[in-house]
């Protein structure tokens, strides 16, 4: 890897182009390094994995009301146009991206990666693949650009802070998703580059999508990323023009939203020749939860067989979880939303709430993705008292290891200690998920297909779901033109199109 190293410059510094983040991340973007083979099995893993959660959510209100206005709208003239989730009708790819990457993030069940931010890189593959089938591209070319997008996507992460200035993550995803786009159809570096720009510029929003009462919105803002996306490399390929420099400028991102007129950044990318290899640091998830819930799901299960006396709220005094500072302030109880312990608070809250989710993990030794979210389920009387009881708390060295750049000692994790009323202490702890690849069963391309047949069980016929896994596992043989097999139909009576609520296009 190579440093590039990235700091505010004034406007009669006169910042080169060959000196910018932007550009150096569009160099990435247009070389043509080979993409190894254990990074092409991981790029497949993740493409079913972001199926997997997509079905599984087609019914759901936001992907209804995504999908009804993607629908509004016609193929574009300048391609054959892309695929949207579970039915056989098309439209312009900045739509489908729109809808498929709502269907993806909706569930909060897909791929992760955490390092100075939070990311979801798997983010990256709706607005690449919908450009991908609209341009005509063929599997080798959606392997290439889907590692840039990991790529870029993990090394903005590595290195640039956004949620400590209450910038939301996809202010990250537009860049990488442009870039991936750029490496897929094949642009020169300059027009990446300004692609990389406008991207970057319409895609910083505050992180208020994520705090207090956390609304359909959370789903919605990778998808809009995407689309903007798409959009800027439509605009770059037409000879337009982005902010220059984006990172650097004297009234740029970093001077004004990030750390300012005086910070400097180190952020890691791939020297020419070098392979893109980022993908293979990233984790998915075997629960549809919050990322840093995994594992404290993984615990709870666990506690609840050795431990039943803990799911008692009447045999309980207290919960306390001592973990990372990430955890503690953004799903713990040091966030300070009373909405995270608010039986009636809605599924987006609870999937950010650690309280939530450990006290019913615990009293139920399982999770499931609708289930472990139901009204009833979130409001039952004893789950409520054990819920209160939950709190959490920073510990130095969770943080720590938390921001560790060893993989080894990397943890997402903590130490929980539960207080019975009776004064016995049984206390425990959890360093990484169960599916994390250091975890007690990593997962591995059985777990990816596990999960889409799971998830799919019910919405897809079985002769669709064989096709579709078929298709997956042969990605590098696809042609031209044939990433539409990638789309999955639902059963008859699933997915009605003509359904969906009005709104003003």
């Amino acid at each position: 890897m190579r440093d590039h190293d990235v700091r505010v410059h004034r406007s009669e510094e006169n910042l080169p182009r060959s000196g910018q983040l932007a550009w150096a991340m569009a160099e990435v973007a247009t070389d043509p390094v080979a993409v190894e083979g254990d990074v092409q099995e991981m790029i497949i893993n993740r493409i079913i994995d972001n199926a997997s959660v997509a079905v599984a959510s087609v019914g759901r209100a936001p992907i209804v009301s995504a999908r009804a206005q993607a629908l509004s709208h016609p193929v574009s003239t300048g391609g054959r146009g892309a695929s949207i989730m579970g039915i056989d009708q098309k439209t312009s790819p900045e739509w489908a991206a729109w809808t498929n990457g709502v269907a993806v993030r909706e569930l909060d069940f897909h791929d992760t990666f955490l390092a100075a931010e939070y990311s979801h890189p798997g983010d990256n593959i709706p607005p690449i693949l919908a450009v991908g089938e609209h341009a005509g591209c063929s599997g080798h070319d959606l392997i290439r650009a889907v590692a840039t997008g990991y790529e870029l996507q993990v090394d903005l992460v590595r290195a640039i802070s956004l949620h400590a200035h209450k910038i939301d993550h996809v202010a990250h995803l537009g860049p990488s998703a442009a870039a991936g786009i750029g490496t897929l159809l094949g642009l020169d570096t300059e027009t990446v580059f300004q692609a990389i720009g406008q991207a970057l510029h319409t895609t910083t929003a505050t992180r208020q999508s994520r705090k207090g009462e956390i609304s359909t919105w959370k789903a919605h803002a990778p998808a809009f990323a995407g689309k903007m996306a798409i959009e800027a490399v439509d605009r770059a390929m037409r000879e337009q023009t982005s902010p220059v420099p984006i990172y650097e400028g004297e009234d740029g991102v970093i001077a004004w939203l990030l750390d300012g007129p005086e910070a400097r950044y180190t952020v890691p990318l791939p020297a020419p020749g070098e392979a893109k290899r980022a993908i293979l640091e990233t984790y998915t998830k075997e629960h549809s939860a919050e990322y840093q819930a995994q594992a404290w799901i993984d615990l709870a299960r666990r506690l609840h067989t050795e431990h039943p006396e803990a799911t008692d709220p009447a045999q309980v005094d207290s919960v306390l979880i001592r973990t990372s500072h990430h955890t503690h302030f953004v799903i713990g109880s040091g966030a300070n939303d009373p909405q995270k312990y608010d039986p009636s608070a809605s599924r987006e809250t609870l999937d950010h709430s650690i309280p939530y989710i450990f006290a019913v993990a615990l009293q139920d030794g399982t999770w499931h993705h609708e289930r472990s979210y139901a009204p009833e389920r979130a409001g039952r009387a004893d789950t409520v008292a054990l819920w209160q009881k939950v709190t959490t708390q920073e510990d130095p060295e969770w943080t720590r290891r938390y921001h560790s750049l060893d993989l080894e000692e990397k943890a997402f994790g903590g130490d929980v200690r539960i207080t019975l009323t009776d004064g016995t202490v049984i206390e425990d702890s959890i360093a990484v998920a169960d599916a994390h690849p250091l975890g007690a069963r990593p997962f591995a391309r059985a777990q990816y297909i596990q999960k889409f047949r799971s998830l799919a069980d019910g919405l897809v016929d079985d002769a669709e779901i064989e096709r579709f896994l078929e298709t997956a596992a042969n990605l590098p043989e696809l042609t031209a033109g044939e990433l539409g097999r990638l789309n999955i139909r639902t059963a008859t009576g699933v997915v009605d199109p003509a359904a969906g609520p009005k709104g003003l296009l």
